[in-house]
Order: structure tokens, then sequence, then C-alpha cells
């Protein structure tokens, strides 16, 4: 996510340049590659939510637990992941769990060759497929030995590119497509993460919708809580509990004694089903 990923120079390069249960089928979840599945009842959170590199100690977690926050999201994978992950734990997640936290797994993907800056998976138009389909059973593999059980949605992480490159666009498309059918197959849900001038824009514009994800994470950092006053696209696309919103980052807070700097999110879209 940009905002652990990058520095604060390419932030604002990035930015300038640009809990209730529902069923499957939520904003434009029911695609065909889930037709055929039974689905466990989405768990979903509704409130204000915050995602940083590291996920926090289990004792930042307790303190952090006053109210004010609701969810937190937690780097479960990706060979593009930025930070070190030594709290992240099937035992951590069964902790914060218990405590009431709900949780929203984001794993970091193949990165278009388009995209400014380096990474270590890229993807191109000759792999783009075959490369979503094996991060995805990767992000299932993570997702499942944290203790997230099948239902649970995992959000892909896609950074900004230049989305007027039809090129690089229908690559980006094309991986995203196969990381989700392959998701599906699993009984996992496709969320995705990625910027209202780019990434984001690609998904929530597209016409043929087949094989993308049913939960939108937009970046938008207009210091506004919210997912439908600033939603800048078709207003009956990604509803019913289908959108979050990264709406402030590099916030410094301190909750129970414990400071942290953080992003924060309005969620109100599918969680982890743990427990």
């Amino acid at each position: 996510m940009a905002g652990h990923r990058q520095s604060k120079k390419v932030r604002h390069l990035a930015w300038t340049a640009a809990g209730a249960a529902v069923v499957a089928g939520a904003g434009v979840a029911a695609t065909a590659s889930m037709a055929a599945t039974t689905w466990p009842a989405q768990k979903t959170f509704t409130g204000r939510a915050f995602d940083t590199c590291t996920a926090p100690s289990l004792s930042t977690m307790k303190a952090w637990h006053t109210g004010f926050y609701g969810a937190a999201a937690v780097y479960v994978g990706g060979k593009n992941r930025g930070c070190a992950q030594p709290n992240l734990t099937a035992s951590w997640v069964k902790s914060v769990s218990a405590l009431g936290w709900k949780l929203i797994p984001l794993y970091v993907g193949a990165q278009p060759s388009c995209q400014t800056g380096s990474n270590p998976e890229k993807m191109t138009a000759a792999d783009a497929a075959s490369l979503g389909a094996s991060d995805a059973a990767d992000a299932v593999a993570k997702a499942s030995a944290l203790g997230m059980k099948k239902g649970s949605p995992v959000y892909l992480d896609m950074e900004p590119y230049d989305t007027t490159n039809k090129a690089c666009n229908d690559t980006v498309l094309t991986y995203v497509r196969a990381f989700d059918k392959a998701l599906h197959a699993k009984t996992y849900r496709a969320g995705y993460y990625g910027f209202t001038s780019s990434s984001a824009k690609a998904i929530a514009t597209a016409s043929d919708t087949s094989d993308l994800p049913g939960n939108l994470w937009y970046a938008l950092w207009d210091k506004k809580n919210t997912t439908t006053s600033d939603w800048p696209w078709d207003a009956q696309r990604f509803t019913g509990h289908s959108r979050a919103h990264q709406y402030m980052v590099n916030s410094k807070e301190s909750h129970g004694g414990v400071t942290l700097t953080v992003d924060r999110d309005a969620w109100d879209a599918p969680v982890a089903i743990t427990g």
C-alpha cells in the first residue's frame, strides 16, 4: 500500500497524479466464478479502521481497543510486502479477534511493469494470468495459515500506474481477474485496494466486470470519514457493504497511552472470518 511502501515524496506524487452479515452477491461480487459455490455468510464491519505497515503487538492492540477503531488491516503476504511481520501469527489473530477486533487481510501482489519504482515482482502481458493465479494461491495459503477462514476476503493491493497506457491496463485487469477467479475457487472473497486516480478507477469504471473484485477499498486522502459522499463513480457500483475508503495517511495517534502512526479508513465491507 502506498502509505507503507513509498516515501512521503512518492506518496505525494501518487496523490497529485491522481458488524452485520450479508450473503454473497453484494456489489459485483456474484460473478460467474462464484455462482456454483455455496458461500459462508459474509462477515461485514461498518465503522472506522486503521492500517499500518507492521501488525502491532498484542499489547498495543489491547491498548488501542478503546472503541475509536474497530478493525485493522494486516499484510498477510505478497513478494512486494514492504515490512516484516513478527507479530502476525495465528495466535495473534486468535487473540486480537477475541478482544473484538475485526481484521482486514491485505496482499501485496505483482505490480504492473509500467509503474514507476522498483518491485521484486512485476507482471507482464505474457505472465499476468499465471502470476495472478499463483499469487492468489499463495494469498489463500497465507490467510488460511493465520486462521482466516473460507468466506474471508483478501484485498489485493495495486499501487498507482498509468491507466491511459492501454496495454499496461489490460495486463493489470488480466492479472486481477486471474487472482480473483483463483480466490473464488478456494471460496475466498475478492477485494481490491487502489487509488481513485488510477488503480481503483480502472476497476470501478471497467465495462466488463466479470471476475473483477466485489469489494473496493479506494485511496482518496480528503480526510472525509465516508464511503458515500465522496464516492467518485457510479452510485450503483459496489453497494451493499462493498466499499472502504482510506481517507487519511500518516496520522500519529495515541490510544490507551500507546502511540502509533497509521492510515485511517472508513469501512463498510467484508472482514476476515476468524475464530
